[in-house]
């Protein structure tokens, strides 16, 4: 279960990256496919996030902090909205909320007890 775990927290780290780099992509660059790495990589850590606390769960690994998972699911699926409008019409607003909301998330990951 250890290395399903480890999987997803690298998979979820990769969607974090990706996060970044689409929002950087369309801030400095304005290349065409910054919206799509923007969803992709939100859904990727949405989803991953998901499993994560569901393993976590299942296999007892720890006891999750429910308020702190909650906040960061409502983070998580605020960027996913953003890259889904961000998709629909490119602006550079949304994208750096969406950056700015990544950064957020990670904030709570790291210093929410």
């Amino acid at each position: 279960m250890d290395i399903f775990y480890s999987a997803l927290v690298f998979l979820h780290m990769l969607g974090l990256a990706g996060i970044i780099a689409g929002f950087l992509m369309q801030l400095m660059t304005d290349h065409p496919k910054s919206p799509k790495v923007l969803l992709h990589s939100s859904l990727l850590q949405f989803v991953t996030g998901l499993a994560l606390v569901g393993v976590a769960e299942m296999a007892d690994l720890y006891d999750p902090d429910h308020v702190k998972v909650a906040v960061k699911l409502v983070i998580a699926l605020a960027i996913v909205v953003l890259g889904v409008l961000n998709l629909r019409k490119p602006a550079k607003n949304l994208a750096i909320i969406a950056g700015v909301l990544a950064i957020v998330n990670i904030g709570v990951a790291v210093f929410w007890g």
